[in-house]
């Protein structure tokens, strides 16, 4: 950004400014100081190369501070005092973005790479092409306009159409310049992508201190940078420790309103040196030009070794054609550019130790052992809870107390233990003794011969109580407004609910005597136990959390019946001859629904006046566009919520499945999409969607 020459006057400049020799006026002294600050944040902040102390740069920023107060006028919008703005934001306008921001196509296998190569050559026609390989950034995006050399908006992703208006917190992140000298280069309207992130010194760091205050400490990192630009203060965003790096120009057009994207801007190469002389923070020194699918094989290997130990989360590599001129011909989907492909890094492992089991008691008496371990930091988070699934899984992991374990994440979600490390054993280590009887209520746990989960059968048992009444008012069951789990668990605790009944007939009058309950909370908790006796049957079938039945198959089930006691009179058989209710769902409904209990519960919600009828008001498929046609949603979703597409589908007549197999009709990709899609694209007959092709065809 600065020439030796400038570099040179700047420092001397500083010198002068530090030890007061000058004899500016007031109008120069404040040029002065703009100068000299915004060249000390651009070697603090982008190069990471201060040449002063942070005593002298506070001296020159108060000066610079004191000077404006006095002299308002002399006050410019680039002014580094202008970073953090007095004003609190309430709520973020919604801006449109000048170009749409599209998510990158995912591969998990360096084979992926050679097929994205093949593509490219047949869209371009030429076997001749250059990569650019960079780190994939793990952090919030972010997207900056510029016009006339000025930052006059940034805003997040949103749904890549639309995103929020942060301009202000965006300030207040000290290496997003708020001036820049596009107009060197011809360009008057910019359009910049990138990642806000928090390295990981930072990071720790700031743990360190909101822990040593009391405060609870961040998950990770890149929840807490996408949450801090949301903050409704910029000064405290100003103390997040935020850096933007900025990796791509979207939209670039000169004063006339030409655009100068593959006219000017040449290749993605020359836009980051473009970016990098501009004053912003970007992959320069990371990426690598490179000039065959082999060449990008091995820097992706290269990047996969180094990424432990560097500065920032990572979570892959982005390979890019160079060109983007051969970026348009390659052109892009309504999801993703064809020139660009993510290469998602295997999951991170570590070393931690097994220090205790804990059995819990699910609702359907299913006993899970849990392991605690020593917190370890891993991909992002801290891991403490480990999910053991069953007795086999402890004997086939060779698992003691005391033992170092690996642990990873799987997909980078879901935690997972790998192994243990018998060669680290000292002697110290105890067995583990799976219980004969149930951890809550003593009774014998039984295991049939072709399950492996160990269960309490009684139906009586409190912590089974406490999990049915729990899934009972649940989201996608009864729906129960002012009830959540905490509520369950205090309401037991003091008898109130000893089974699912006494939920409608609790006492409101106790009630309103508890700490922290008032006559709005008990009325409303009361509105919402009366709405839920007008539900669909589909949603009491599923509350009643029989084994194997969830969302789908209670809905399944609604359709072929008239009142839920119709299941009381149907034998295995003609269950199974309800299209996706195989044996084994099929026999835990028919033991449901014999078992006199049950029938009693059912009996007593009826009188209650709990709807147990299928209703015609209440029919799920509206019409017949996707009949016959199986669908599954995968990745995070940007046009609807997960809820609104299992109801989009099941409307239309459709039907979901839990996983990729050959039964599969349509995938349909969120942003991240994992490894379903990569199995998907083994089985031909499976068609991949974007979520607005998912759109269209249900409107």
């Amino acid at each position: 950004m600065y020439s030796k020459e400038q570099v040179a006057e700047l420092n001397q400049l500083s010198e002068q400014l530090l030890k007061s020799e000058s004899s500016f006026s007031e109008e120069e002294r404040a040029i002065a100081l703009r100068k000299v600050i915004n060249y000390h944040d651009w070697r603090y902040y982008v190069l990471s190369e201060p040449v002063i102390t942070d005593f002298d740069y506070d001296y020159l920023f108060k000066q610079l501070k004191e000077l404006e107060a006095q002299h308002p006028n002399l006050v410019t919008e680039d002014s580094p005092t202008q970073r953090v703005a007095r004003a609190l934001t309430n709520e973020f306008e919604s801006v449109s973005h000048l170009a749409s921001m599209l998510s990158l196509e995912n591969s998990y296998n360096l084979e992926d790479i050679e097929e994205f190569h093949k593509r490219v050559t047949g869209l371009t026609n030429t076997t001749e092409i250059e990569y650019c390989v960079e780190p994939k950034f793990d952090g919030a995006s972010i997207a900056l306009v510029y016009e006339n050399d000025m930052l006059v908006r940034a805003a997040t992703r949103g749904d890549g159409t639309v995103g929020e208006d942060i301009t202000n917190n965006a300030k207040a992140i000290p290496s997003i310049p708020l001036s820049a000298p596009f107009s060197k280069f011809g360009i008057y309207k910019v359009e910049l992508r990138g990642e806000v992130i928090i390295t990981k010194e930072i990071f720790e760091k700031k743990n360190a201190e909101r822990i040593a205050k009391g405060e609870k400490g961040f998950q990770n990192s890149r929840n807490t940078a996408s949450g801090s630009l949301r903050m409704k203060d910029p000064n405290e965003v100003a103390q997040r420790g935020l850096e933007a790096i900025l990796y791509h120009v979207s939209f670039a057009e000169d004063a006339n309103g030409k655009n100068l994207i593959a006219e000017k801007l040449l290749s993605h190469y020359s836009v980051i040196e473009m970016l990098y002389n501009c004053g912003f923070k970007t992959p320069l020194k990371e990426l690598k030009v490179c000039h065959s699918a082999k060449e990008v094989d091995d820097f992706i290997n290269t990047w996969d070794a180094k990424r432990l130990i560097f500065n920032i989360e990572t979570d892959g590599m982005v390979v890019k054609v160079n060109s983007l001129k051969m970026q348009q011909q390659c052109g892009s989907t309504s999801h993703h550019p064809r020139w660009a492909i993510a290469y998602k890094f295997a999951a991170k492992q570590a070393q931690s130790k097994l220090l205790k089991v804990e059995f819990q008691v699910g609702r359907t008496g299913a006993v899970t052992p849990v392991a605690k371990i020593e917190p370890v930091p891993l991909a992002g988070v801290t891991i403490s809870s480990i999910s053991l699934h069953n007795e086999e899984f402890i004997l086939e992991k060779n698992l003691l107390l005391g033992d170092t374990v690996i642990v990873e994440r799987a997909g980078e979600v879901i935690p997972y233990i790998v192994g243990s490390i018998p060669d680290l054993r000292n002697g110290s280590e105890i067995k583990i003794d799976f219980p004969r009887n149930c951890p809550s209520c003593n009774s014998p746990l039984v295991k049939p011969e072709e399950e492996a989960v160990w269960r309490c059968d009684n139906v009586d048992c409190p912590a089974q109580t406490e999990e049915r009444a729990i899934h009972f008012v649940s989201k996608d069951a009864m729906d129960i407004d002012g009830c959540g789990s905490s509520t369950i668990i205090e309401f037991i605790q003091r008898g109130f609910i000893k089974n699912i009944e006494d939920l409608y007939r609790l006492p409101y009058d106790e009630i309103l005597k508890l700490e922290g309950w008032k006559e709005k909370s008990v009325s409303n908790l009361k509105a919402g136990i009366e709405d839920s006796k007008n539900r669909p049957l589909w949603r009491l079938l599923n509350a009643l959390g029989i084994r194997h039945v969830g969302v789908t198959t209670s809905k399944d089930l609604a359709q072929h019946i008239q009142t839920i006691f119709d299941l009381e009179k149907m034998s295995v058989e003609d269950l199974t001859n309800i299209e996706g209710i195989g044996p084994k769902v099929a026999q835990s409904i028919f033991e449901f629904f014999q078992n006199e209990s049950n029938i009693h519960l059912l009996n007593e919600l009826k009188n209650f006046g709990v709807n147990t009828a299928n209703r015609p008001e209440d029919s799920i498929s509206k019409n017949n566009k996707l009949e016959g046609k199986t669908f599954l949603f995968t990745g995070s979703l940007q046009q609807f919520t997960r809820d609104r597409a299992k109801q989009l589908v099941e409307e239309n007549g459709g039907k979901l499945l839990s996983g990729v197999s050959a039964n599969l009709n349509y995938l349909v990709l969120g942003e991240d999409a994992g490894s379903k899609l990569a199995k998907a694209k083994k089985i031909p007959s499976i068609v991949v969607l974007t979520e607005e092709e998912f759109l269209k065809m249900v409107e």
